[in-house]
């Protein structure tokens, strides 16, 4: 009985240490090691902190140049990636960085940056994206390698062909007429023009794309738009994948929702569109989804 007691308490404890160990080689022994080897190369940047990586100095960079004022004539970079700026200025024009514990090599000088988008896929992969990335853009070309980006870009190249960008043309001076009328109502008022061309842009891609006004679309682009707020508060925080399934956050959980809301009102328009052409009210199939 003693050697079965001690048994069950040991497999446990295996286990304990097994975890433990390689959880301690992916989130310390790794970074460190290729941190060691990109310096020894003479790449340098901000040293690796356990778990985390550099995300709190980003956030922290992003917090303090947000909250000052930008005037007209400012450098933006500072502004949008402080980070970027400051640790160009720091480490040089090719620098090492940690998102977490993966590590993401930032060049910015042009012949290196030639030399990255004129090599082949297999050569220099996209980076896996986050979740809320994801959820945000879909199976999109930005996302896609291989077979299925070469399938999808195919698809928009028809859809985005000369011919049919010039019949868009009406659809799009019809958005801005209606846009301009509505400001001429306006006059002598602040308009926030931010704003007016958010909507102008959604009215534009719900009529060509949807063949539906903005009314109709408008639950879509307040469900992106909440999505984008999601993602972007959410850019720069670890996560640990075990945790992650185990326990999933308020934001996650509202981004899986969202999501699921955005490709459901995106697929019933479809079908509306799909009934009215068999129904002979009209002409072909314009909506071409390429996300």
């Amino acid at each position: 009985m003693s050697a079965l007691t001690d048994l069950v308490i040991l497999v446990p404890f295996c286990f304990f240490l097994v975890a433990l160990i390689k959880f301690l080689y992916d989130y310390l022994w790794v970074p460190l090691r290729i941190q060691h080897l990109l310096n020894s190369q003479g790449i340098k940047g901000p040293p690796y902190k356990f778990i985390h990586g550099n995300n709190h100095e980003v956030t922290k960079m992003k917090k303090e140049a947000l909250s000052k004022p930008l005037g007209l004539t400012d450098d933006i970079l500072p502004r949008v990636q402080p980070h970027i700026y400051s640790w160009i200025n720091r480490y040089g024009r090719n620098y090492l960085y940690w998102n977490g514990i993966r590590p993401e090599l930032v060049i910015s000088e042009p012949e290196l940056v030639k030399e990255v988008l004129k090599n082949s896929e297999n050569t220099f992969p996209k980076k896996k994206p986050s979740i809320f990335f994801s959820k945000l853009l879909g199976n999109g070309l930005l996302l896609l390698e291989g077979e299925k980006w070469v399938k999808r870009r195919k698809l928009a190249n028809h859809v985005f062909h000369g011919e049919r960008l010039k019949n868009m043309t009406p659809t799009v001076i019809a958005s801005v007429e209606t846009m301009l009328e509505k400001w001429k109502g306006q006059e002598g008022k602040e308009i926030e023009v931010f704003q007016e061309f958010r909507l102008l842009t959604s009215e534009v891609i719900s009529r060509t794309a949807f063949d539906s006004s903005y009314l109709e679309g408008e639950k879509i682009f307040a469900m992106l738009k909440e999505l984008s707020i999601i993602m972007s508060r959410n850019n720069f925080k670890t996560r640990i994948p075990l945790i992650n399934k185990l326990w999933k956050p308020v934001d996650m959980l509202k981004s899986e929702e969202l999501a699921k809301g955005i490709q459901d009102c995106v697929m019933k328009i479809v079908k509306k569109r799909e009934d009215k052409v068999v129904n002979g009210e009209a002409d072909s199939f314009t909506c071409k989804c390429i996300s």
